[in-house]
Formats: structure tokens, C-alpha cells, sequence
């Protein structure tokens, strides 16, 4: 051990600075490619961390979770693994594009041409403007803008990163956007397309009017909304009276293809096969039978119309029914006039009705619906759940477009069942999150739907074949040669033609849509792990070790990822998932943007300190949410207080010089550096099972009872030259403070390396996690001694004297095992408590103070 180097008065205060450049300057967490390769698969731990969306500002809940994960690396590097812990940037996608645009107050018009010298006309908040005040500009102009404000967001997010302490290899980053994360993702699609895993289809498509995109099914969230049942009579075409219906969108009446009801219900049992009239639009339409229609809902019987919901798609595909879609993507009804309405008077209320919105048509289909007497009653008002993109303001639709897909096992039994095993190989942390997983994947309904209608993003890598008519020809795709890769087919030609044959009979149209951010977000483990670019690196760290990442992207990014695994290399990308629970608001409302609830952490971490925020992130286990009060944050306070006397602690420990040669004699040390084995053992075990939070239980209640109790008993004894057990007190401490500096290093991680630095060499990050030193103590000489002390503390409280009062005798009474092991501790308990005489007696169940007599006190 080296001499020791303390300040006179240490303090919390710029140590982030302080150390986050110290391990910058002596690369403490670069990955060590030498070490990695000498060490094998086996000695390395790879983390798949979670690329942070690059639109706008992180927030308290990114801490909490980025915490959890930096503690568990913290921990594989201390048991001499070379630790792999990389950082991306999740830029593309929806988000950026709206930030972008209320940021600059512009939008996209892919039809204007680049303006090399644009300039936004904000720089700074524009979300008041309305997207018709918006300045268009180029898809190239917009994708710059979207380049710019990202940069400047993943600069803070690093800043704010290295703040909290994160031990990432800042070297070994990528971005979402960059050209090798494209070359990765288009390559990977094209092996998709290849294996006949990736397809176009034209099919019912939920709809964003608002980013005119197409939405995938994981990426829904219901909200409630408010409806009314409409009560609308259909006419039988036999003549026999009508057939009431109940819906709460009367406004798709003209997309009506059949009515439905359950094969059970015998109400209507004898209409199956039959047809009946709409009204309004008097299309014939035939009654059918389907296991999905609800009995007890409404009256039993319902309209299947394209496309109200996703049931509508259900009932539409399985009996085979015409589209009559009339909703177009900006959300309005369509001008032209379904074929399937050939009366004048139903043309006639179709023209009403054309390019109105929907909340415009229902409206006005249920003016036309009373005037025909069609209308029988409307309800009231009540809520109910409706689909939205989870980042959208307004309801999706569903309307016919032609898309990409990836299958995800939704019409492939083979493959679910083969995700599901995936699943069951790994470790889940919590357990119950593999629940979800499962959940999840055999509720699908549909493949993966992975383009985008959008710009900033991964270009889809193909273009389309031109007919003698300079019509696209969907089923012939040209693909770029992977040498060639990334390409922009808006830009590039694919291979055998020319520019001059884009968008001219015979020739070529490029794809304009771009790939759904999560199609290259399930690439996160190759895009950090350098798949098809960096082969010995991919080899060395995949499958990684962990992936951690929020509950709520479960059924996006995790089973994305797991998919792209499995379709390309038969394996889940890695052995354990570490499931973060939610950050919640002291009402217990999940903290959300669109709450208004989210607390940044900035002005925490400046008024408490990193260490206190990396304390209350370590304080909750994996997948249970987390109660944040920043007017209150009381498990921060905690934390601080604990630094605090971390530094404070190991000043005082340190004092104590150890002399050469020391050995520890004394049964009180051994009893608490026994004490302290079971400690590391048994926190060793939590950090395995990715238990921080009892880790740190475990690891806290003993440095407590050390401070407390332990410091004390043994201080006089320690300052003592002349004692023969001064030695053993000092090196006790030593070996204490040291294994206990250690096993808080993960959490508390500078005023571990602060104290660490006085009196070691090198980073206690990269020092070795402490082992049980194996003595032979008991445990109960510090428990008892412990007992005593409070005891004797509590006596002189109660004879209203000070601690510091002499004792002239004391006697102290409990069963014989603990006055054996008091026996043992009997001269620091003397020292401690100032007692001239202590008798102990035995034969007792209660631990008591018999008597007390004060020493006589100087005038």
C-alpha cells in the first residue's frame, strides 16, 4: 500500500469533472482489442447498449436506466472482464423529423429543389406555428436540418452521459444515420429479401395523417376517446323488414362490404347468405357468419367496412371481401365515388361527403342519415379505446398502400415458435419480462411493416422496373450489388442503367420511402459489433452479453432485434435481458413528454451530486418503477449523505498509519473482517443476479454499522502506539475500507475513485472486485460488541451525561454465548465507553445495563 494523500477538507464538488477527464486522459474504459483477443469469448462482457433518441433532451428516466446498466459493467470490469461498451445515437425516425420542423418552423416538400443557401427562418422553438405556416423546403435542405439538430443533441447527451459517469469507450460509437449504419441496415434487408423473408404487398396499412406514414403494430398505444353508437337501419333485399346495426363510425357507411354476425348467434342464423342494402348508399352487401362478431355488443350484428379498425382487416381478409377504401392519407374522404354505388341518390350523398374529414363526414352521413330516417338513435357520449401511433396527435386510420414487410412470425408457426424458444435460452432480469416477450409475439397479427413514407432515414436499397407504358412494375425489383452499398435510389441508378433512363418508359423509378426506425434499431448489436465490417470484432463480442432497455419497447426494439437474430444467424443476439421499470411521477403516473410531468436532470445532478442520483438509480431492482419527487427527492439526499461519509470515512481510516509487518491479533478485527467476507459474497452473488439495488442493500448496512460501531470500538485502540492490538486495528481498517471502497465503486463511482486515489495506485474501476480474505473470526464478537456500545451509549443518555463522561463502573448483563464473545471486546468497549470497570454477567435472556455509576467530575 502507498503512502497516503488526503485533502484537508474532501468534498463531493467537482469530482465529475475532475475524474471523467482522468479516465478520459488515461483510457480507463477503452475497450482492450489485445486483451479481448487473448482473453477469448469467455472474458469478454458486451453490452448492446440502447442508442437514445437524438430529439431533444434526456431526462430523469434515461439516468435511472443508463445507471443500472453502467453498474453492472462497472462490476464485469472489476472481475477482469475486458468490457465491450459501446454508445449510438438513435437519430432517425418520426421524432427527429417533428422536432426538426419545430425547431425551424420548415417542413419537407420532396418536389422543391435543394437551395444551397437556405436559412431556416427560426432557430428555436416554432412548435406555435401551424403546419400551413411552415416553410417548405427540399428533402436534401430538410435532411440537413435534420443532420445539424441531432449533432447538437448528441453533443449534450454525451456531455450529460460523461456527467452521470457512464463508463462507455466514448471511441467505439455510431450513429443511425451514418453511411455505415446504412450500409449495414440495407445489407442486412437485402439478405431479408434474398431469403424470401422480405416482401411487398399492397394491403390495409395503419395510417399517421398527420407524418403521412405508414405505422406498424408495435408501435401502437391505445387512448381514450369519445363516441357515440349510431343506431342505422340496413334494408333486406328480400323485402322483409331491416336489420339494425349499431357503430361508432357511421362516416365509413360508404365503405361498407358486409354485415357480420357470430355462427352461434340464432338470431341471425337464418340471414347468413342473405344480403341487405345499405343505407344512403343502397349498395347490395351480404350478411356473413364470423367467430369475432360479438354476441352481447351492440345488436349482435355489425358492418364490416374497409377500414374502421383492425378487426375490419381481420373479417376483410379471412372472408375474402371486396375494398371500398374511401379515406385517403391526408385523412380525408376520397373524391371519386366508390364503383360500388351506382344510384344517383347514393352518387349524390357520396358528393357531400367527398374531401371532407372524418370528423366532418360522420357529422354530415348523420344529417343525412335523420333526413332519410335511416338514423334510429344516437347514444350517449362514452369513452372507449382507439389506436394511435404511439407519437401521434391524432387517431390512425387504415388505408390501402403498398408497403415492405419483414415476416415475424404472425403467419409463420415455425418461426414464432422458434422466437419463443429463442427467448427461453437467455436469462431475463426480471423473470416475469420473458412473459411479455411471449405475450407479445404470439398475439402478432400481422408481418413487420418496415417502410416509412417519411425522409430522414435509411433509404430502402431497391428500385422498380419500368413498363412500355412507364408504369411501375412491382414485381420486378432491382437490387444494388453489396459492394455498392449505401445507395440513396433516389439519387443512385441500379446496376445496367443509366441516369437518363430514370422515370422514362422501359426504364427505372428508385424507392422513395425510407426504413421504419426500428428496421435499423434491431441492428444495434451489429452496428456496434461491426457485422460484415469488422469480423474479428463481431466474433469477439457476439452474442452479446446483455441487452437492457425499458419495459415498454419490449415488443419493439428487443423482439425487433431478436427477430433480425434469428432470421440471420439462428441465435439470440444475446444470453440476458436487464428490463428497467418506469420512472413515475410522485402521483405514480408514468413521466412522460406528453404528460408535461418529465424532470431533467441537469439541476439534480448539479444540487446533489452524481453519486447521490447514482445512489437512488441503484436503489431500485430491475423491471419495478421508481417514484421521483424532485421538490423531495429523499433517496437522493440519502445517496449524498453516503458519499459524504465515504470520503469522510476513508480520511479518518487513513490516518491510522499501518505499521510493516502488521497481522491482525485482535478477535474484535477478525470478527468484523469476517463479517465483511460474508458481505462480499453475498453482494458478489446480487451483482451476478443483476441485483444491484440488494447489492448495495447488503453493502450499505455494513459500512453503516462499520462507521457507527466498528470505528468507534476500535479508535482509541487504534490512536494507541503503545497497544499492542494497534496494529491489528490498523490494518483491519485498511483492509475494510479498501474492500468496501470496492464494493461501492459501481455505484458510487467518483467518491469511490476520489478516496481510492489516496492511498492506491491506478483506477479502482479497473482494480480487482475484493475476495473474502478467509479469516477465521466470529461474527458475533462484533455483533455483541456492537449491542454493547449502543447500550452504553443509551445509558449515559438516559443519566442526562455526555458521551465523553468517565465511567467508574458498569455492569452489563446477557446470555453466556454473547458475554463470551464481549470478553473478546472487552478493552474497546472500556476505551470507547471510558469505563474504569466493566463486569459482564452471564445467565441472562435480555441484554440489559444492570448499573451504571458515573465517574466524579473535576470542578
Amino acid at each position: 500500500m502507498t503512502d497516503a494523500h488526503i485533502p484537508d477538507k474532501p468534498a463531493l464538488e467537482g469530482l465529475e469533472q475532475k475524474w471523467d477527464a482522468a479516465w478520459a486522459a488515461q483510457g480507463t474504459y477503452l475497450f482492450d482489442r489485445d486483451a479481448a483477443r487473448a482473453k477469448g469469448r469467455a472474458g469478454i462482457f458486451s453490452v448492446d447498449t440502447p442508442p437514445p433518441t437524438a430529439s431533444g433532451s434526456l431526462h430523469i428516466g434515461h439516468v435511472f436506466s443508463y445507471t443500472h446498466t453502467d453498474i453492472k459493467v462497472r462490476h464485469e470490469r472489476m472481475q477482469g472482464k475486458t468490457v465491450f461498451y459501446p454508445m449510438g445515437w438513435d437519430d432517425n425516425g418520426l421524432p427527429t423529423e417533428r422536432r426538426v420542423q419545430n425547431y425551424f418552423g420548415v417542413r419537407c416538400d420532396p418536389s422543391l429543389p435543394y437551395d444551397a443557401d437556405f436559412t431556416p427562418p427560426f432557430h428555436g422553438d416554432a412548435k406555435s406555428l401551424k403546419p400551413a405556416d411552415q416553410v417548405p423546403i427540399s428533402r436534401r435542405n430538410f435532411i440537413e436540418l435534420c443532420e445539424e439538430l441531432t449533432f447538437e443533441d448528441e453533443k449534450h447527451f454525451e456531455s450529460l452521459f460523461r456527467q452521470l459517469g457512464l463508463s462507455v469507450d466514448w471511441t467505439q460509437t455510431y450513429r443511425t444515420i451514418s453511411d455505415d449504419t446504412m450500409r449495414t441496415s440495407q445489407l442486412a434487408f437485402l439478405r431479408n429479401l434474398d431469403r424470401g423473408e422480405a416482401y411487398q404487398s399492397l394491403a390495409p396499412t395503419l395510417w399517421d395523417i398527420d407524418f403521412r406514414s405508414a405505422i406498424a403494430q408495435a408501435e401502437l398505444e391505445d387512448r381514450d376517446q369519445a363516441a357515440s353508437f349510431h343506431r342505422i337501419a340496413f334494408h333486406r333485399t328480400d323485402g322483409d323488414g331491416d336489420i339494425h346495426i349499431e357503430t361508432t363510425r357511421p362516416e365509413l357507411l360508404a365503405a361498407c362490404v358486409a354485415l357480420v354476425a357470430n355462427p352461434d348467434d340464432e338470431r341471425y342464423q337464418p340471414l347468413f347468405g342473405t344480403t341487405v342494402r345499405t343505407p344512403l348508399f343502397d349498395v347490395e352487401v351480404p350478411v356473413l357468419a364470423h367467430p369475432l362478431a360479438q354476441q352481447d355488443k351492440g345488436t349482435g350484428i355489425a358492418m364490416i367496412c374497409t377500414f374502421g379498425d383492425v378487426t375490419d382487416i381481420i373479417w376483410w381478409r379471412e372472408l375474402q371481401l371486396p375494398n371500398r377504401t374511401i379515406l385517403g392519407k391526408d385523412g380525408r374522404v376520397m373524391a371519386e365515388t366508390p364503383e360500388a354505388i351506382a344510384s344517383e341518390a347514393g352518387r349524390a350523398a357520396y358528393a357531400e361527403l367527398a374531401g371532407k374529414t372524418v370528423f366532418s363526414a360522420r357529422k354530415r352521413v348523420a344529417e343525412l342519415l335523420t333526413e332519410s330516417g335511416e338514423l334510429l338513435e344516437v347514444s350517449t357520449p362514452f369513452q372507449h379505446a382507439v389506436k394511435f401511433y404511439e407519437k401521434g396527435d391524432r387517431p390512425l386510420e387504415i388505408v390501402s398502400t403498398r408497403q415492405w414487410y419483414v415476416r415475424n412470425g404472425a403467419r409463420d408457426e415455425e418461426l414464432r415458435d422458434k422466437l419463443i424458444a429463442l427467448g427461453q435460452t437467455m436469462n431475463w432480469h426480471p423473470d416475469f419480462m420473458r412473459i411479455r416477450f411471449e405475450n407479445w409475439t404470439n398475439g402478432l397479427t400481422g408481418d413487420w411493416l418496415v417502410s416509412r413514407q417519411r425522409f430522414f432515414g435509411v433509404p430502402i436499397p431497391v428500385w422498380y422496373g419500368l413498363d412500355e407504358n412507364g408504369e411501375r412494375d412491382h414485381d420486378r425489383v432491382l437490387t444494388p450489388d453489396s459492394a455498392a452499398l449505401p445507395v440513396d435510389p433516389t439519387i443512385d441508378v441500379p446496376p445496367g442503367y443509366t441516369e437518363q433512363q430514370r422515370g422514362v418508359a422501359g426504364g427505372f423509378e428508385g424507392e422513395k420511402d425510407i426504413f421504419d426506425t426500428w428496421a435499423t434499431s434491431s441492428l444495434t448489436p451489429q452496428l456496434a459489433g461491426g457485422w460484415q465490417r469488422d469480423e474479428e470484432l463481431w466474433n469477439l463480442v457476439a452474442p452479446f452479453d446483455v441487452r437492457p432497455q425499458g419495459q415498454d419497447i419490449i415488443r419493439t426494439w428487443l423482439f425487433s432485434t431478436m427477430l433480425r437474430s434469428a432470421l440471420e444467424d439462428d441465435r439470440a443476439p444475446w444470453t440476458d435481458a436487464a428490463i428497467s421499470g418506469f420512472i413515475v411521477d410522485p402521483d405514480r403516473k408514468k413521466m412522460s413528454k406528453s404528460k408535461g410531468n418529465v424532470v431533467t436532470p441537469a439541476d439534480v445532478l448539479a444540487g446533489h451530486g452524481t453519486d447521490a442520483v447514482r445512489y437512488w438509480a441503484a436503489s431500485s431492482r430491475l423491471g419495478a418503477d421508481a417514484a421521483f419527487d424532485p421538490q423531495n427527492p429523499t433517496q437522493v439526499k440519502i445517496g449524498r449523505r453516503l458519499a459524504i461519509k465515504v470520503l469522510n470515512a476513508a480520511k479518518f481510516v487513513l490516518s491510522f498509519p499501518v505499521p510493516e509487518g502488521a497481522e491482525i491479533t485482535h478477535a474484535l478485527d477478525a470478527s468484523m473482517l469476517t463479517t465483511l467476507d460474508q458481505v462480499v459474497r453475498d453482494a458478489t452473488r446480487a451483482f451476478e443476479d443483476y441485483d444491484h439495488a440488494r447489492a448495495l442493500e447488503l453493502t450499505e448496512a455494513f459500512f453503516w454499522t462499520f462507521c457507527d460501531d466498528y470505528l468507534e470500538l476500535v479508535k482509541e485502540r487504534a490512536y494507541n502506539q503503545a497497544d499492542v492490538g494497534q496494529a491489528s486495528a490498523a490494518l483491519a481498517l485498511r483492509l475494510a475500507l479498501s474492500t468496501m471502497l470496492r464494493l461501492l465503486a459501481p455505484v458510487l463511482a467518483f467518491a469511490t475513485e476520489e478516496a481510492w486515489s489516496w492511498f492506491e495506485e491506478g483506477s479502482i474501476h479497473t482494480a480487482a472486485w475484493p475476495q473474502p480474505l478467509g479469516l477465521e473470526g466470529d461474527p458475533a464478537v462484533l455483533i455483541a460488541a456492537s449491542e454493547a456500545l449502543i447500550g452504553i451509549r443509551r445509558a449515559k443518555t438516559e443519566a442526562k451525561a455526555s458521551q465523553k463522561t468517565p465511567v467508574a463502573s458498569l455492569t452489563l448483563r446477557a446470555n453466556d454465548q454473547t458475554i463470551a464473545a464481549l470478553r473478546l471486546a472487552e478493552g474497546d468497549l472500556k476505551a470507547v465507553g471510558r469505563i474504569d470497570r466493566l463486569e459482564l454477567r452471564g445467565g441472562s435472556d435480555e441484554f440489559v445495563i444492570e448499573a451504571i455509576e458515573l465517574a466524579p467530575q473535576e470542578v
